[in-house]
């Protein structure tokens, strides 16, 4: 599955959580956050697509929705076993 396919997925997936997804521009890499009553997930937009697919893919697991499609969960999973989760590579 292509790169750019794999972020429209996941920002699909976390709009469904009720978050809304904003590439803003900035010294950060980005994260969730609460503004009042909502959800936002800021991520930096000068970031590679790789870099955006792993801040969204890292806010999912966080936020753990049920139900996810299968194809996102492959994303998570493929992120997952190349360790871009981990501790280490942070």
């Amino acid at each position: 599955m292509k790169k750019q396919r794999q972020l429209e997925l996941l920002e699909e997936a976390i709009n469904a959580t009720g978050h809304k997804v904003r590439y803003e521009k900035g010294s950060f890499i980005g994260g969730d956050c609460r503004v009042r009553e909502n959800m936002i997930v800021v991520v930096n937009k000068f970031l590679p697509v790789e870099g955006k697919i792993a801040t969204l893919a890292s806010v999912l697991r966080k936020i753990n929705p049920p139900g996810l499609s299968p194809d996102v969960a492959n994303i998570l999973d493929s992120l997952t076993k190349n360790d871009l989760f981990s501790r280490q590579s942070m």
